[in-house]
């Protein structure tokens, strides 16, 4: 093949094998069996290494980690990481709503018709706040104190279910996207039994195990411990919509995962039906939560 001809067989390569790993880590759906999957992947490693001035360096071969950190640089929030406030009753949410009805009747009446809730589970996993330039991921940083954070850029490209590069058009040309970085319980079980059978001692919980592998200097580790994300949260200058929920469900189409546990209501009974739903199945789905946002 002419040179030409390798390097767009590596781009149309890559942009299959994005295109597999999406609909399989994201979209829990699998197109080819694991053997095609596994040749394409093959494949593409072959030529990459054969023509490493076609490589990407966000191809889907550099998802298996190999980078030793020595330290983690700190990074200032552009949008700090504030603490969400608690609550325990119906009744407070009440009052929530009630003084948030007077501040809209006060300053912006019109606004009232429009009022409405959107209810989300809250995930029992680590912060993250991950930063896209131009369609690409360009840096993901912890929590932290909520001011700065850890960039761990080198760690979350690990995360099969975070995309290197977005999917369509229509997002802004550098924006962040929060969320919440997890072990699954049928992963945390895995661990804990690969390393009962190693002779080693297993986690306590799967935030913990979350947290502690985010945070590893060796990729390579991260890469194999299979950690997750949801995407809750999106900001910006120059955002495609003005109201979270549109936000969100145009970030699904750009190829994060969104969950689909999320319901919009225009009154409280609607809150409370979500709240009540889920004090009852939170126990029947493959990610711890604590607590409805």
């Amino acid at each position: 093949m002419e040179l030409k001809e390798i390097e767009n067989k590596i781009k149309e390569l890559i942009r299959v094998v994005r295109e597999h790993n999406h609909n399989y880590y994201v979209l829990s759906k699998s197109e080819i069996s694991d053997l095609e999957y596994d040749n394409l992947l093959k494949e593409l490693q072959g030529l990459e290494l054969e023509y490493p001035e076609f490589a990407d360096p966000n191809s889907p071969t550099k998802r298996v980690g190999g980078e030793v950190a020595k330290e983690f640089d700190t990074v200032i929030h552009k949008y700090p990481m504030l603490s969400l406030d608690n609550t325990y009753s119906k009744e407070e949410i009440r009052e929530f709503d009630i003084r948030i009805r007077k501040i809209l009747q006060n300053e912006s009446p019109g606004l009232l018709e429009s009022l409405t809730y959107v209810c989300e589970l809250k995930y029992d996993g680590v912060a993250i706040g991950l930063i896209y330039k131009n369609g690409k991921l360009l840096k993901a940083v912890t929590r932290g104190d909520g001011v700065q954070g850890d960039d761990v850029t080198v760690n979350v490209r690990t995360i099969k279910t975070i995309p290197l590069v977005l999917k369509e058009n229509g997002h802004p040309s550098e924006f962040e996207i929060r969320g919440e970085v997890f072990l699954s319980q049928s992963s945390f079980k895995k661990i804990n039994q690969d390393r009962i059978d190693a002779g080693d001692s297993p986690f306590a919980n799967p935030r913990n195990s979350a947290a502690g592998t985010l945070k590893m200097l060796d990729s390579r580790i991260v890469a194999g411990r299979n950690l997750d994300c949801y995407l809750y949260g999106m900001y910006g200058d120059s955002l495609p919509h003005g109201s979270h929920y549109s936000n969100m469900r145009a970030a699904k189409k750009w190829g994060f995962k969104v969950p689909d546990f999320i319901v919009k209501s225009k009154s409280l009974e609607g809150v409370f039906d979500f709240i009540d739903l889920w004090e009852k199945e939170r126990n029947n789905i493959d990610v711890g939560i604590d607590g409805i946002v």
